[in-house]
């Protein structure tokens, strides 16, 4: 309720300085030699010009132009309203008073052309988006699993052929080796490595037989290799 009467009461103010502005433009231009009609355009004129400026500030905002048209139409204004209060002798106007009235609808005319047709500010461009960063997935490093070989299947053991009795006894030759696959001697040579490294010593054919469970003949031909 306070807001509506606060809103009227401003209002009923504006109205009442307009029309008493508007009056003393009207005695200003009747004193300086503008009768009829002409007279009651002069205060139209000025506020009309008042609006514009006015209008084009708020659009605008810090517009040079529009700032400058505001003020001359507030000074047309303010001035009527200073000259009709009693310092100024309404019957005998100064020349150059004549002359400011008789001059003011070109200036009028030369101010609304321009507030109205003045270039509207060019809104600056907005900055482009940050493009957001983009997190990469996270790798796993990599795992060499180093498989096993399977153990080789288990052979027979071999038969001791039959030789004729000799008395005479033959050297003792180193048994054969019996084939290996690739796969296995490499890993067994990984082991006999680790072997040397703890140890200081070559590994043996009992310590493999015994670690891996492998069979004695195979076990003696990878040692016999690895030696």
């Amino acid at each position: 309720m306070f807001r509506t009467l606060r809103l009227d009461a401003v209002l009923i103010q504006a109205v009442i300085a307009g029309a008493l502005s508007f009056a003393h433009l009207h005695d200003l231009a009747a004193a300086a030699g503008q009768d009829g009609w002409k007279a009651w355009a002069y205060p139209v004129s000025v506020d009309l010009l008042l609006v514009a400026a006015w209008r084009r500030m708020r659009k605008d905002g810090g517009n040079r132009d529009a700032w400058l048209w505001f003020a001359i139409a507030l000074t047309a204004s303010l001035g009527a309203n200073v000259a009709t209060a009693g310092l100024l002798d309404m019957t005998d106007v100064p020349d150059w008073l004549r002359i400011l009235v008789a001059g003011w609808p070109a200036l009028a005319f030369l101010g609304g052309t321009l507030l109205a047709h003045a270039p509207a500010p060019t809104p600056a461009p907005a900055p482009p988006p940050e493009p957001e960063p983009v997190e990469e997935p996270e790798v796993a490093p990599e795992l060499t699993v180093e498989r096993v070989p399977d153990p080789a299947p288990e052979l027979p053991p071999a038969e001791p052929a039959e030789t004729p009795p000799d008395p005479d006894p033959a050297p003792v030759s180193a048994p054969s080796a019996v084939p290996v696959p690739p796969a296995l001697m490499a890993h067994a040579q990984k082991i006999a490595d680790a072997h040397r490294a703890q140890t200081g010593r070559p590994i043996d054919a009992e310590t493999l037989r015994t670690r891996h469970g492998l069979p004695p003949a195979l076990a003696d031909s990878i040692a016999l290799q690895l030696a």
